[in-house]
């Protein structure tokens, strides 16, 4: 039995995978912040190179990569997938569970995926600097060496509670040429702004993208750049998929259960997106495709489906997604990656119309079940992953108790090693399990504008 699935470098997806081509019907469109009326390409011009604005409104159902892009992606890619056999053998149970391990890019996680090419078109434009934030640094780290590769400056706005919990993410950053802000700031009006409010707040990743997105929008050689949510960002992390497909094929299975953790979006995305264009085109009708999120967060297990900005200033386009309020600040639990109010609008349609579907964790059940598979499988994951862990070992419960063999599949998005404080913690019974009171969940949906 294999333990270790490989492809060869020449096998790396040669175009990315764009789920819009087989929704039953089109994406509500992004909205304007002011008029509320439909974004066209010369509203977001500003802050995107023309190369991601396409990729963001295409409808076509493949994108092709630059063989330059596949060039750098040639450092790491493919990634490996692997059988769990120490996992399975541990949990008595028949299911058979793999996960692709996305930890041995450069940055440590999936993230790179998409900050190589987003750093490649925004070279190709002539830009100089590139703004961003990152929630537990995942992105931030993977957007420094993209921008390191392509001669770019680079500004990363991370979310403060993350900041000082994961310090060596920002040396990590600041290793490949990146400066690393605290959010919130008093270098952002919108900093500056949350700040006079509330002096003492944890941060948020909404807030953090009103200070790269105003960073961006008044600095004309800088760029805006997001590791999850938008389309095109979802579009990139499809490569993911595609390879476990390949993979799974020359050990001639198909997963029943598709699992990915889920704060923006995209490592989710990443891996669900080819298998939910297999149920929608009728070729796989019964796949489960399932996003773990945490119960301090729920966007799509108690947020409500309507239009929304994408930070706490409104100053991105409104978006149709499962929301919990653009000023919803969560609680500052380990998973910082996990900690934003919205979710990708076209995750958030395809939970919506059934297609895909959501439970929440508790943070501590998710630690306990990093740990099952660090002294399991070996590998010590991001807390962030450990939610999808959680749900990959309950569905192989769930097996063990009716004796399916089924196949189960997860994302294994990246490592942990710059979070041991958190797993600290855990050892130490001082993690705190904080669901958020519907009551305060439903006041910050009312707060939300109503679109005519």
């Amino acid at each position: 039995m294999k333990t270790k699935i490989l492809l060869d470098e020449e096998q790396i997806p040669k175009t990315w995978y764009n789920v819009q081509a087989d929704l039953p019907s089109p994406l509500d469109p992004p909205l304007h912040p002011v008029t509320q009326k439909p974004v066209g390409p010369e509203d977001l011009a500003a802050i995107f190179p023309m190369e991601l604005i396409k990729q963001e409104v295409t409808t076509d159902r493949y994108v092709a990569i630059p063989e330059e892009v596949r060039d750098v992606l040639r450092l790491w890619r493919p990634s490996p997938l692997y059988r769990a056999h120490r996992l399975e053998k541990f949990l008595k149970t028949p299911a058979k569970i793999y996960y692709k391990w996305e930890g041995v890019s450069p940055a440590g996680s999936h993230k790179a995926n998409t900050s190589i090419p987003q750093a490649y078109y925004n070279m190709k434009a002539g830009m100089e600097r590139i703004a961003t934030e990152t929630g537990a640094g995942q992105w931030g780290s993977a957007l420094a060496f993209a921008t390191m590769l392509y001669d770019l400056e680079c500004t990363v706005y991370m979310v403060g509670s993350s900041y000082y919990q994961k310090p060596y993410r920002k040396s990590m950053m600041n290793v490949w040429g990146a400066e690393c802000i605290p959010s919130p700031s008093t270098r952002t009006n919108a900093g500056k702004a949350v700040l006079e409010k509330d002096p003492d707040t944890p941060g948020a990743l909404g807030i953090a993208i009103s200070e790269a997105v105003e960073d961006a929008a008044t600095h004309a050689n800088t760029n805006y750049a997001l590791g999850s949510v938008l389309n095109h960002v979802c579009l990139h992390q499809t490569i993911i998929g595609q390879e476990c497909r390949e993979q799974l094929a020359t050990v001639d299975d198909y997963p029943d259960v598709v699992i990915g953790c889920v704060g923006g979006g995209s490592n989710f995305a990443g891996i669900a997106f080819p298998f939910a264009g297999d149920k929608l085109t009728g070729r796989h009708k019964d796949v489960d495709i399932i996003g773990a999120e945490p119960a301090s967060c729920p966007t799509l297990t108690k947020g409500a489906f309507m239009y929304d900005y994408g930070d706490v200033a409104g100053l991105t386009p409104l978006l149709m997604m499962y929301t919990l309020g653009h000023d919803f600040v969560p609680p500052s639990i380990h998973a910082g990656g996990l900690r934003y109010h919205g979710d990708s609008p076209i995750v958030s349609r395809l939970v919506h119309d059934g297609v895909m579907r959501a439970v929440s964790l508790h943070q501590s059940e998710a630690f306990e079940a990093g740990q099952t598979f660090a002294r399991t499988e070996g590998i010590i994951i991001a807390p962030e992953t450990s939610h999808a862990v959680k749900v990959a070992i309950d569905e192989a419960l769930k097996c063990r108790k009716s004796g399916e063999e089924k196949t189960i599949l997860f994302n294994c998005s990246g490592h942990g090693n710059f979070d041991m404080s958190a797993y600290d913690a855990y050892h130490a019974g001082n993690l705190v399990d904080y669901e958020y009171p519907d009551e305060l969940i439903r006041e910050a949906i009312g707060r939300i504008p109503k679109i005519q």
